[in-house]
């Protein structure tokens, strides 16, 4: 029941999505658009830029919200996201590197180029949580993790210092916007990121024995290393595709987790399907709520996530202490 409530509830908000904006459409006209479209401005505006742009938040949502779910999972730490394995900023300096070297502001090269610096940057985590005595361990991979992502955001940084005209091209994508992006970019990504997600869920049986603690799985006959790396992988396909349409997008990962749990419960094959259509929800609100935060101009989606994302961190630190 609650499933197919927020299933109503994204349909809505996606609705909204096209209708609000700059320009009103009415919601009679975003249904003629869809179904029996003629060409009129009204009706590209709908078919051209407001439906791609809702189909992307959806997805980009989802799957950074089912990303996060599993990190907590994984780690059992209530405040993992997929900012934590460096994921995010191995796509954010991919990109800044392509524009450093090649010159360029293509949206397609900034995909690949994000998509490929995310896995560089799941491969890294899966290396270095290999490593050791207490190889696979939830603290290794958080470590591992927190170090990657330092040692990236810092090179990013220093390239962006160093070019200002890497900075001027880099600075609207880097605070994750939904500007712009259009259907070739979502079809690009939506096969990676769809058996992500459903490889996700097909997983939930799973994550609920590797929430037991790793003695307890292998006890009950859970091969937990592979798990553990196959869990990396769909994160990287998720949070990776994530960053390559849409930017690193902040605290979405972190917070719907909980929300989701909230809602259904610690069982992970209602959890990570909730968690995909609360983020879903949350990113399409955030898009169309970042087009009427300053009058006549939008802000990026990611700068609103941030703006209610940073209190509910805040008081996840000091109700839960970070562990689930």
């Amino acid at each position: 029941m609650k499933v197919a409530l927020l299933l109503v509830l994204v349909g809505l908000a996606m609705a909204a999505s096209m209708a609000l904006g700059i320009v009103q459409i009415p919601l009679r006209t975003v249904w003629n658009a869809l179904w029996l479209f003629d060409g009129s401005q009204e009706h590209l505006i709908v078919r051209t830029v407001r439906l791609p742009r809702a189909l992307i938040a959806g997805l980009v949502g989802a799957a950074l919200a089912v990303a996060g779910c599993l990190m907590q999972g994984l780690t059992r730490n209530g405040l993992a996201g997929p900012e934590l394995f460096g994921i995010n900023y191995g796509a954010a300096l991919a990109c800044v590197i392509a524009s450093f070297v090649l010159g360029t502001t293509s949206l397609e090269v900034f995909s690949w180029s994000a998509f490929l610096g995310a896995g560089a940057a799941g491969g890294l985590i899966l290396l270095l949580g290999s490593i050791g005595r207490s190889a696979w361990s939830p603290v290794r991979l958080v470590l591992a993790g927190a170090t990657l992502n330092l040692l990236l955001a810092s090179i990013t940084q220093g390239i962006l210092i160093l070019n200002e005209q890497s900075l001027d091209t880099m600075r609207y994508w880097l605070a994750g916007s939904l500007t712009g992006r259009d259907l070739a970019l979502f079809l690009f990504v939506l096969p990676y990121m769809a058996v992500g997600l459903l490889a996700a869920f097909a997983l939930g049986g799973h994550m609920n024995i590797i929430r037991l603690g790793e003695e307890m799985a292998q006890g009950l006959g859970q091969r937990v290393k592979w798990m553990k790396a196959l869990c990396i992988l769909i994160i990287v396909l998720l949070a990776g595709g994530a960053a390559a349409i849409a930017g690193p997008i902040g605290f979405v990962g972190l917070a719907i987790p909980h929300l989701a749990r909230a809602l259904v419960g610690l069982d992970y094959r209602w959890a990570l399907p909730c968690s995909a259509l609360l983020g879903a929800l949350l990113l399409v609100a955030a898009d169309i709520g970042a087009r009427f935060v300053l009058p006549g101009q939008e802000v990026p989606a990611g700068v609103v996530t941030a703006f209610f994302g940073a209190p509910f961190l805040l008081y996840l630190v000091q109700r839960k202490g970070g562990t689930t």
